[in-house]
């Protein structure tokens, strides 16, 4: 185990992040939009106000960010701390001997501060193969509605009264009739992919969702009621989308909803940071809710990983994973980005009211599930979204050749 040269307890102290330390580190993510900016900018400047220093290597978001790192690791230029839960990075760090372990920074000090006020669920995906390797960074509700307040009041419509997905298709022409875009999706392979796992554990909960996605892929849950299902909600999604649907990227998306064009959109929570871009007011100018009759949820945790290098890496990257985590940089980060903190002891003023909700939702384990991009290796996920995409892209293509065709890469794969 790769040990700090000097004491975890001085180093993780409230001092210690304000150090004199100068060392660089190269960090690789890839949060590229407004929101995701400013707040990429509050951990920085906390970082850098020790005297580090921080050298961005961004990655345009949906553009093969998991992909560029994964190049940069096999040709043995890894950045010095990255924003993947990717398990499969961590795997080809280790058998490189370069995986930084955090077991160290979560023993004492900040780091076992910062660990003893995460969720449980949180706590759990620190650890791979037996080490603890992840700094989490911010939490997300995968699937979720932001609707347009207005929107809804002029065409007659109250999303929250939905018990179901049928009961917005019920108002689906009413919605319509007004000019609106009732629902508007950017229909990407990164949209995509989310919808999948979105509709699945929404309509399923959370069994057949463990199955697909757990560690060990059940082939067996591939030819299910329940994956047939999610298809189904995936054709009746396609079909109640607008036509400048393929291929708009999501904050696009966001910007229509945000601008009374739509009235709501289905993705991930992290939405509401371009809403508080825009000075829109949850509550006043729009609101979220999960899926109408959702079974369950998937929660995204975006989490840092570190490289091993040298000693004055180690040490100015465990001063960058003890600012990460410091209550007011996840306090403001949580804000600008739309996410929620990773620390229950955060303060809950100010927070909006989606961001309570969701750390309640945390406290729920029958109804919160962990993101596949942390259990299973992107193989697996791409060959979903593949087969999605095409399904998505093809009115013709049924559930049942969906299946087929899961079930063909799956043997491909395992």
């Amino acid at each position: 185990m790769f040990r700090l040269r000097i004491g975890l307890a001085a180093l993780l102290s409230a001092a210690a992040i304000s150090s004199s330390g100068a060392t660089e580190l190269v960090v690789h993510h890839d949060l590229a939009s407004p929101a995701e900016l400013s707040a990429v900018k509050v951990l920085k400047d906390a970082f850098e106000a020790g005297g580090d220093t921080y050298k961005d290597l961004p990655i345009p978001h949906d553009s093969g960010g998991a992909i560029s790192l994964a190049n940069l690791v096999a040709g043995g230029n890894p950045p010095d701390v990255f924003f993947t839960p990717d398990p499969g990075i961590y795997r080809d760090l280790a058998k490189q001997g370069k995986q930084l372990t955090l077991d160290d920074f979560y023993s004492s000090g900040k780091g076992r501060e910062a660990f003893e006020n995460m969720p449980h669920m949180l706590q759990q995906l620190t650890e791979l193969d037996g080490k603890k390797v992840k700094a989490p960074n911010s939490i997300h509700i995968d699937g979720m509605v932001c609707y347009n307040k207005a929107v809804a009041a002029d065409a007659g419509v109250d999303p929250e009264a939905w018990k179901s997905m049928d009961d917005f298709y019920a108002d689906y022409d009413k919605i319509s009739a007004k000019g609106y875009i009732p629902l508007a999706f950017g229909a990407d392979a990164f949209q995509i992919r989310y919808l999948v796992h979105t509709m699945m554990i929404a309509t399923s909960g959370g069994a057949i969702y463990e199955r697909i996605y757990g560690f060990k892929p059940d082939r067996a849950a591939i030819d299910t009621p329940e994956m047939r299902a999610t298809f189904d909600a995936l054709r009746a999604i396609q079909k109640h989308t607008d036509a400048g649907s393929p291929n708009r990227k999501w904050n696009d998306t966001t910007n229509l909803v945000i601008t009374g064009k739509a009235l709501m959109q289905i993705q991930g929570d992290w939405m509401t940071g371009e809403f508080r871009a825009a000075g829109k007011e949850q509550g006043k100018d729009y609101d979220c809710m999960v899926v109408p009759g959702a079974k369950g949820v998937s929660v995204t945790t975006n989490v840092w990983g570190f490289v091993k290098t040298t000693p004055e890496k180690a040490d100015a990257e465990y001063r960058f994973a003890a600012a990460n985590f410091d209550p007011d940089v996840q306090y403001k980060f949580a804000l600008a980005k739309g996410s929620a903190p990773v620390r229950l002891d955060v303060k809950r003023e100010g927070l909006p009211a989606w961001t309570l909700k969701v750390l309640d939702m945390l406290k729920r384990d029958d109804y919160v599930h962990i993101n596949p991009n942390h259990t299973v290796d992107q193989d697996w996920i791409g060959a979903i979204q593949d087969v999605a995409s095409a399904f998505f892209a093809d009115p013709n293509m049924t559930s049942d050749d969906a299946v087929k065709q899961l079930q063909a890469q799956f043997d491909q794969i395992f």
